[in-house]
This record gives structure tokens, C-alpha cells and sequence, in this order.
């Protein structure tokens, strides 16, 4: 989809479901009512909200914040299993009440959700294979001939499609995966940020960081609502200022070795 006609649809979804939530009341009335709080996770997010393949158990730093929220409401936690191309759908159709999984504060997403302010930040990576001769540094990527893989739904999408000039960008959709095509040969590199690098990194030994010479472009990450409910939005707000300020945001990202793109303050 291009940029134009992607940030329309996301303008129009807005003046929906701004209008549709001034008329269906605050979340946080349906919240305490219910007991319950819904919150988007996309359960692939190393660091963040992973499901450990070996236990079957989500951890990671807004596994540990969403309980913590969830406390702070005196309510139940209830979680909703999303991705970055369901996010805004998710939220805006009410599926979850606020998605805590990093997410990316991007201007196309600004026009259609709502964010708290934000408490990590990451730029852009690449991840090649270590047997690669032809990605050595950040100014291999882009080069004629070469192939660029990125997730489909997620901020590196559109940031690599305006910023490739020569090399060749591949949108990998499920149920195919950016490491999947990486080994298999069809890619030569998959953007990705901070905490997903992390991953490879640390369980994949023919993976090998690509980062960029000088800062390319960094993303401030934050929990996403629906737009027309400033109570809520206060609501989530307050709660990230309180983890940052009591040390609890802090032992969460050193916790999972993110520390490195806290923002604390």
C-alpha cells in the first residue's frame, strides 16, 4: 500500500472511532466494571512480550509492566495476542483496551492511534548471516543486486521503502519469517530494532549484526490506545510516568538487557 493511501485510510479511521468512542464512554469506566483489563501482545517480541517456544511462558519487560498495570487498576489482566499489522484494528474495533508491546511512534500510526509517552527507543538494524561476503557494513545494504527484508506491518517498512534507492526491498508476510528467509538465501539482510536483534543474537550463532555508522533512524517506542478517550490515555500515561520514576521501568529493562534503550526519564 502507498504512503498516501495508507496515511488516508489511517486519517479516516481516526474520525471514526473518535467519533464512535465519544459515544461509547471511557475505557476506564468499562475497565473497572468489568474487572478486566485487555491488553494487546505480540507474543514474537523478544525482550519485550515473548512466548518461550521451550515453556510456553510469555516473559519480558512489558509482560512484567502489563501485570503491574493491571494491579494498579485493581483488575484482572487479560491478554490479547496482536501484531504490528493487526495494531491499529485491534484497538480501534475495542478487540484490547491498550496494546503494551513497544510500540512504535511512528506518523502514520499517529494518525490513527493515541500513545503515552514513550519509554524506550531503538533505531533500525540490520542482521545478516555471518557466511554473508557481500553485507559487511551498513553501507552494503544498499546496493544493486542486494535483497532487504522487512516485516510486514511494522515501522521498518515504510522507512526502507523511502530510504532504498538501489537495493531490492522484500516484504516477508506470515507464515514466512524474516530468519526463514535470511538462511534459506532469498534475503541478504532483515531490518529489524534493537530487542528483535537481541534475539538472534543471543540464540542464533549464524547471525551477525548489521548496525548503522551514524544514527538512521530512531523511533521512540510507547503503549498505543484508541484515539477519543483522553481519560484513558491519562490513565496509561500516569502509569508510565510511576515505573519510571519508582525504578520498576528500570529493573524491567535491565532485567531483559535492554537497559541500553531505556528512556528512564
Amino acid at each position: 500500500m502507498k504512503l498516501k493511501t495508507f496515511s488516508a485510510l489511517c486519517a479516516a479511521t481516526a474520525a471514526l472511532m473518535t467519533a464512535q468512542a465519544s459515544e461509547a464512554g471511557s475505557v476506564l469506566d468499562r475497565v473497572k466494571a468489568s474487572g478486566t483489563v485487555r491488553v494487546c501482545i505480540w507474543p514474537n517480541y523478544y525482550g519485550i512480550t515473548y512466548r518461550d517456544p521451550r515453556t510456553d511462558q510469555l516473559r519480558g519487560i512489558d509482560i512484567e509492566l502489563s501485570a503491574e498495570f493491571a494491579k494498579a487498576l485493581g483488575v484482572k489482566l487479560q491478554y490479547v495476542e496482536s501484531s504490528f499489522p493487526k495494531l491499529i484494528e485491534d484497538l480501534t474495533t475495542g478487540r484490547c483496551d491498550v496494546s503494551m508491546h513497544a510500540v512504535g511512534v511512528t506518523p502514520q500510526r499517529q494518525q490513527a492511534l493515541r500513545f503515552s509517552q514513550p519509554y524506550l527507543q531503538s533505531d533500525i538494524y540490520g542482521v545478516a548471516t555471518r557466511g554473508n561476503r557481500t553485507i559487511r557494513t551498513w553501507e552494503d545494504i544498499d546496493q544493486p543486486g542486494v535483497r532487504v527484508a522487512v516485516q510486514a506491518g511494522t515501522y521498518m517498512e515504510p522507512v526502507m521503502a523511502a530510504s532504498l534507492k538501489q537495493a531490492t526491498m522484500v516484504v516477508v508476510r506470515p507464515p514466512q519469517s524474516r530468519e526463514q528467509e535470511l538462511e534459506a538465501g532469498r534475503v541478504d539482510v532483515f531490518m529489524t530494532d534493537y530487542p528483535y536483534s537481541r534475539r538472534l543474537l543471543d540464540v542464533a550463532d549464524w547471525a551477525r549484526l548489521v548496525a548503522p555508522s551514524r544514527p538512521f533512524h530512531v523511533v521512540p517506542y510507547a503503549y498505543a490506545v484508541k484515539p477519543g478517550d483522553d481519560e484513558w490515555l491519562r490513565e496509561v500515561d500516569r502509569f508510565v510516568a510511576e515505573v519510571k520514576r519508582d525504578g520498576r521501568l528500570e529493573a524491567a529493562v535491565r532485567r531483559h538487557g535492554l537497559a541500553e534503550i531505556a528512556l528512564l526519564k
